[in-house]
């Protein structure tokens, strides 16, 4: 059985929560069961040394994990020699899922910010900043149109991600980090709102998957990822 019984295919209980911080133009505080990130989204009139005099714009993120959002304190990146590669991995990550579903043409030379900080991790924290940067990005976009031109819109479709696994050789939707740590298979779904896949992140933990546990798990992530955009669509007020 399933904390708080929940069904195999069944997400935690999922909170959006935006206009979190007042000075970015989009933030949200996303929550999947115990698992909190705070994501904001900064827009700026410059892009990257590489886009300059294209006439495009950037998406790009920077994910971070806070001190005790883990059971034992973690140092801050800036105190190490070297940036961990989990952050990033996960980092670059979301830029890419983002980057996904937006005409960066229709930016002009400007540049997003999302900034990801897990305040409290209890498993699926990428795939929940996918879905809260997303959010945080769609409302910047909004003061984007409001600022410039209503009649432009980059972007093109929404974007969502959800954790499944096998766990006792049964597929669950949404990991916590208890079924995570004991999953044979661990795999990251990135979703558009129309159903296609973005990325697939899969791994076999203990023993290799078949083709069908990853049909199963796909099946899930499907179904987890259209909950999502719900929540999604009513915290941007679409």
């Amino acid at each position: 059985m399933r904390a708080n019984n929940r069904k195999h295919d069944a997400t935690r209980t999922i909170s959006i929560i935006t206009g979190v911080n007042k000075y970015a133009e989009g933030s949200c505080l996303i929550s999947f069961g115990d698992t909190k990130v705070l994501c904001t989204a900064t827009i700026e009139n410059k892009v990257p040394p590489f886009l300059r005099n294209s006439g495009s714009g950037w998406i790009t993120a920077e994910y971070s994990m806070l001190p005790r959002a883990t059971q034992t304190r973690t140092d801050r990146d800036h105190t190490k020699i070297h940036p961990n590669g989990r952050t990033v991995e996960i980092s670059r990550l979301i830029g890419r899922s983002l980057r996904s579903v937006v005409n960066l043409k229709a930016m002009g030379e400007r540049q997003i910010f999302i900034d990801c900080d897990v305040l409290q991790a209890d498993g699926g924290t990428r795939t929940a900043a996918i879905t809260g940067g997303y959010v945080a990005m769609a409302i910047a976009f909004k003061k984007f149109r409001e600022m410039h031109s209503p009649k432009v819109e980059p972007l093109l479709g929404s974007i969502s991600a959800v954790s499944c696994g096998i766990v006792d050789g049964q597929p669950r939707l949404d990991l916590d980090f208890e079924e995570d740590f004991a999953a044979h298979t661990d795999a990251n779904f990135v979703m558009s709102g129309d159903g296609r896949i973005v990325e697939i992140q899969a791994t076999a933990e203990k023993n290799p998957f078949t083709k069908a546990e990853l049909d199963s798990m796909l099946d899930l992530a499907i179904k987890g990822a259209a909950e999502i955009q719900k929540h999604q669509q009513e915290a941007i007020g679409e």
